[in-house]
């Protein structure tokens, strides 16, 4: 039996993508591969814009008092590569959240106007360990379909089943089945704990309601917030 090979081999015989040691945890695309990873953006793209996103875009680097407003800072910082310029620290982030609340609140805002949906595909940086680095499945340097949504507690319920039929749709496509666990209060977490318990009660609802099948992950939410994970499986049956 012949022996799977590598992505990374792949992508360089195809001549779609390559990686080098000048920068490790990062994807250096070539034309041919930088063709298909626009397709795949622009139909994600059309998707959001049809269900009423609006993209943004948002700066690489930022003064890192906006990580430690946001409570990132004391639970993320030894994941983040962070420079000293003109007696500031910077960071490159390492998401996106703070940086949409910023846009959010640049003008008062009415109930009225909600729900807001902001889209953001800009380039994050994590400082992953070398050890763990792994072709094109965890690296430094990517972007992520992100979005975050401004809404109130009566349109929680909706969003989050839009959310999941939006996550069906998607992985149908290209002939994925994603699976859904529901990820609880880790040990290290901040807020308050009664709003941990309505937002896992909420997330619990949103998944019945939508009759999707989903298992439990104690304790593996993020610090911030429960969430809803979802997983799909590779051609060699790895979960991702």
């Amino acid at each position: 039996m012949s022996q799977l090979k590598d992505h990374r081999q792949i992508g360089q015989e195809l001549d779609l993508f390559s990686f080098h040691e000048e920068a490790p945890g990062a994807i250096f695309w070539h034309h041919k591969g930088y063709i298909i990873y626009k397709i795949l953006v622009d139909f994600l793209r059309n998707k959001l814009s049809e269900d009423g996103y609006q993209e943004i875009f948002t700066p690489v680097m930022v003064k890192s008092d906006l990580f430690k407003k946001s409570g990132h800072w004391d639970f993320y910082h030894e994941n983040m590569f962070n420079l000293e310029t003109e007696n500031e620290t910077y960071s490159l982030k390492p998401m996106n959240c703070p940086e949409a609340c910023l846009i959010y609140k640049t003008k008062t805002r009415s109930y009225q106007d909600l729900p807001i949906r902001l889209a953001d595909f800009g380039v994050l940086h994590r400082n992953e360990l070398s050890g763990v680095l792994g072709g094109a499945f965890r690296v430094r340097q990517f972007s992520i379909d992100d979005a975050h949504h401004f809404v109130r507690p009566d349109q929680i319920q909706e969003e989050i089943h839009q959310l999941i039929l939006l996550v069906l749709s998607f992985y149908k496509s290209f002939g994925f089945s994603a699976e859904f666990f529901l990820s609880t209060k880790p040990v290290k977490a901040m807020g308050d704990p009664k709003l941990w318990e309505e937002a896992e009660k909420a997330l619990k609802t949103a998944l019945t309601k939508a009759k999707v099948k989903y298992d439990v992950k104690e304790k593996d939410g993020a610090f911030y917030g429960p969430k809803i994970d979802i997983q799909i499986k590779d051609s060699q049956d790895r979960d991702w």
